[in-house]
């Protein structure tokens, strides 16, 4: 999709420090990190956001679950965890309209967050 911040980093238009890259996702660390380990896993496919995938994207949406969870993993955050979030939309706090899970960790997080 033109002008979506996410697409044009999947096309390579803008620099990204890719972490994974396969035909239908891409993983790469967060350009402003809230936490030590903080990178982002991305579909191909442009959806906009949780509530647009379609039952025909749960295999992807599982894949890119488990993806997160190799990259957090390998980056040394297994034993003591991190957070995964999906934001979706104004009022979850989504800012870029390309489905996207945060992957955070590497330090301890605070509940509930802001």
């Amino acid at each position: 999709m033109s002008g979506c911040l996410f697409c044009k980093i999947i096309d390579g238009g803008i620099p990204a420090q890719k972490l994974y890259e396969d035909d239908e996702m891409l993983a790469f660390s967060d350009i402003n990190p809230m936490a030590p380990v903080h990178f982002l896993v991305i579909p191909k496919k442009h959806v906009e956001n949780i509530f647009e995938l379609q039952a025909e994207d749960a295999a992807l949406a599982g894949r890119m679950i488990l993806k997160a969870r190799e990259i957090a993993k390998e980056r040394g955050c297994e034993e003591k965890g991190g957070r995964f979030i999906i934001n979706a939309k104004t009022d979850g706090g989504q800012t870029v309209n390309h489905l996207h899970i945060h992957f955070l960790g590497g330090r301890a997080l605070g509940w509930p967050p802001g």
